[in-house]
């Protein structure tokens, strides 16, 4: 038997960086105020048992409600009246799409980051509907989750130079009648989420390998590849030695632990030689540049001296 916890405390709201960031483009870059649907699950999750975690983790399980997609309206008012009521009739199946509703969100330019009296009329009545409701998932008991979430979106009062997207996500207490700010997770950001992928597990089967034995011109002829790229591998590495000048990876390597101080002064060595050559190679760059200077001067003698001939005759 399942029972919707009207009592229940929610710890945070954890979302995706790419789903937070396509929600504030989507909104940033609306005509007007928009509002919408929040789609996703709620679980309880364990504490983490690692003990380098740089955030101690509680000694109770966290139910976190976890935000996976949501649904924008073109214009406020859409799913609910001017009262805050919600119209059932509004919300079709084609707008969930077999995804469960946790709550909504609103988007409102040069307001102050707080809920007004109609955000919270429209969620408890979004919540007190229980054919909304969606099972909370790692539960100890078969309790239901009413999608009491709001997040609101909103922009600085005063003009800024440049664009900002403040938010804040509130929980509505039923028994309270009132909301209760809630922080926000982004999702694979620290050690601390680590929770998440304990408690994870796959939904789709992997996929069928062919096993079948190959023949043996097969196998010879990958063998052969085999030598062709050892062959070519080794023809790289030659090439790369004598660039070196016997600075090859193998003595790099040794410039990291207790005996780079025995490598060091080769390194300056070598460093000192290329340094020679990059030197040398400047020289030969300037003393060719001088005879192709040279060179377009005579061109330009022997250009001016046809003119004047054939201007004579």
């Amino acid at each position: 038997m399942s029972f919707v916890m009207d009592d229940i405390v929610l710890q945070k709201i954890a979302i995706s960086g790419p789903t937070l960031a396509s929600m504030i483009q989507h909104l940033s870059s609306s005509h007007a105020d928009v509002d919408g649907l929040l789609f996703g699950h709620v679980s309880c999750i364990a504490p983490s048992t690692i003990s380098d975690d740089s955030a101690q983790s509680p000694s109770d399980s966290q139910l976190v409600a976890t935000i996976s997609s949501f649904l924008t309206f073109p214009y406020l008012v859409s799913f609910y009246d001017a009262l805050g009521r919600v119209d059932s009739s509004r919300l079709t199946l084609t707008h969930f799409n077999h995804k469960p509703l946790i709550g909504w969100f609103s988007s409102r330019r040069r307001t102050p980051l707080r809920a007004s009296m109609r955000e919270s009329s429209v969620t408890r009545s979004l919540s007190s509907i229980p054919d909304l409701s969606l099972p909370i998932q790692n539960a100890n008991l078969n309790s239901l989750f009413a999608p009491s979430i709001f997040l609101l979106f909103t922009t600085p009062v005063q003009d800024q130079c440049i664009q900002t997207n403040q938010y804040q996500a509130f929980h509505y207490q039923y028994s309270k009648l009132c909301f209760n700010p809630v922080s926000v997770d982004i999702v694979n950001l620290g050690p601390a989420f680590r929770g998440h992928y304990e408690s994870f597990s796959p939904t789709s089967p992997l996929p069928f390998l062919n096993c079948e034995l190959r023949s043996l011109t097969a196998m010879n002829e990958d063998r052969n590849e085999g030598n062709l790229i050892v062959k070519e591998t080794e023809k790289d590495q030659s090439e790369l030695d004598m660039c070196a000048e016997g600075m090859q990876i193998g003595r790099v390597s040794r410039l990291i632990g207790p005996d780079a101080i025995n490598y060091t002064a080769g390194l300056e060595d070598f460093y000192e030689k290329m340094l020679s050559k990059i030197e040398s190679l400047a020289r030969l760059v300037e003393a060719s540049s001088v005879k192709i200077f040279e060179q377009e001067n005579h061109n330009r003698k022997l250009r001016y001296k046809v003119a004047r001939s054939a201007g004579v005759q």
